[in-house]
């Protein structure tokens, strides 16, 4: 099977292709793309037997992609939210991953695909799948702590306490309600999969915020919104222009 991966954080797309090589060795991994204009690129001229895709990527929602190109393989779609089920298997999408992916997890959906006479499913499968995806999001549990190295000591820091956390220099951060700076061990990635939706947004790609965090929020150019959230003094926060409804909307909750 010749599968594609598309996913923004390269860690995660490694993380992807290991666990996907672990469960059989013999799978061929066509590619790792990182965005939207890449996917159709490689679409035009490649046909994979099953594509797995975060939906979320740097460039916009990974819908786009099978909007504009038709895709006839099944497709396994990776997310750190459950607000999209729906729209996933409106394409076709076999599968609804959130993040952290387990292993077991992927396995299943692998065997879904192997399953597939065709990338078409029943109404049937499509509402059984949907129901799983969401009491899979209704049983999540999110950190409540974080424990941070503070030279030979560890502290621990629950996460109402933060206000962000960034990524810098291939390092990721967290910031506090006390305005402090700590390095955390985790990729934005991985902490979206983490952290309670309800809380906590990811605005960028280099950037989460909790949803008390910003100070003043600024119109910007094309269409975009500009953050001020207090201690952090790096470069500009910008919600990126395909996540503003949704900012918007997680705001208005």
């Amino acid at each position: 099977m010749k599968l594609l991966i598309i996913e923004d954080e390269v860690r995660a797309a490694n993380r992807i292709e290991r666990l996907l090589l672990e469960i059989n060795p013999e799978l061929t991994i066509l590619g790792k793309l990182e965005s939207i204009s890449e996917a159709l690129v490689f679409l035009k001229d490649h046909s994979p037997d099953a594509i797995i895709s975060d939906i979320q990527l740097a460039d916009g929602l990974s819908f786009e992609i099978f909007q504009q190109i038709d895709v006839n393989c099944p497709i396994i779609f990776t997310t750190a939210y459950d607000q999209y089920a729906i729209q996933a298997f409106e394409t076709n999408g076999i599968d609804y991953l959130l993040k952290p992916i387990e292993t077991e997890r992927l396995e299943k959906a692998l065997a879904k695909i192997n399953r597939l006479s065709t990338p078409t499913i029943l109404p049937s499968d499509l509402v059984t799948l949907l129901q799983s995806s969401l009491h899979q999001g209704e049983s999540k549990t999110y950190k409540s702590r974080f424990m941070i190295k503070v030279g030979d000591k560890f502290k621990a820091i629950p996460t109402e306490e933060i206000k962000a956390f960034y990524s810098l220099e291939k390092g990721s951060y967290l910031l506090t309600k006390q305005n402090r700076n700590y390095v955390v061990e985790y990729s934005l990635e991985q902490l979206m999969g983490l952290l309670n939706p309800t809380d906590f947004f990811r605005v960028n790609r280099n950037f989460i915020v909790h949803i008390d965090a910003p100070e003043t929020i600024i119109a910007h150019t094309n269409s975009r919104l500009k953050l001020v959230v207090n201690g952090y003094e790096g470069e500009p926060i910008i919600v990126a222009r395909e996540k503003v409804q949704d900012f918007k909307t997680w705001l208005d909750q």
